[in-house]
C-alpha cells in the first residue's frame, strides 16, 4: 500500500525531537551522518516525502486506539549524499483520516 503524499509530517516532530539531542534514544547523530540538522530541518521533510513516503507502507503488527500505524522502510540519501537505511512510521489517524508521519529510526536490518 501506498500513503497519501499530502501526509502530515509536522516541524516540530522533525526540530523538537528528531533533531534534538537526547539522552535518551536519541535519532539527532544518526540523521547529522547524512547531513540533516535542525538548521537544515525543511530538506529532512522534503526528502522524506521524496525517497520514502512513495515506497510501500507495510502495516504494524502493533495495536493503536488511535489509528492504523504502518512502516515504510528505506534508504535516506542526505544532503551530503551519505545513505541512511530507515524505518518510518506512519498514522491514519481513526478520528480525522489524516495521515501523520510518527518517527524514524536507524534500520538495524538492512544489508549494507
Amino acid at each position: 500500500m501506498r500513503l497519501s503524499l499530502e501526509t502530515v509530517i509536522a516541524e516540530a516532530k522533525l526540530t523538537r525531537y528528531l533533531l534534538v539531542w537526547r539522552e535518551a534514544d536519541d535519532k539527532s547523530m544518526f540523521l547529522a551522518q547524512a547531513g540533516y540538522t535542525l538548521e537544515n530541518w525543511q530538506q529532512l521533510e522534503a526528502d522524506l516525502r521524496s525517497q520514502i513516503l512513495p515506497l510501500e507502507a507495510v502495516p504494524s503488527d502493533e495495536p493503536n486506539r488511535f489509528g492504523d500505524v504502518y512502516e515504510i522502510r528505506g534508504v535516506l540519501r542526505g544532503v551530503n549524499d551519505i545513505d541512511l537505511a530507515v524505518v518510518t512510521i506512519w498514522m491514519i489517524e481513526y478520528e480525522t483520516k489524516v495521515t501523520k508521519f510518527i518517527t524514524l529510526y536507524p534500520d538495524k536490518e538492512a544489508r549494507a
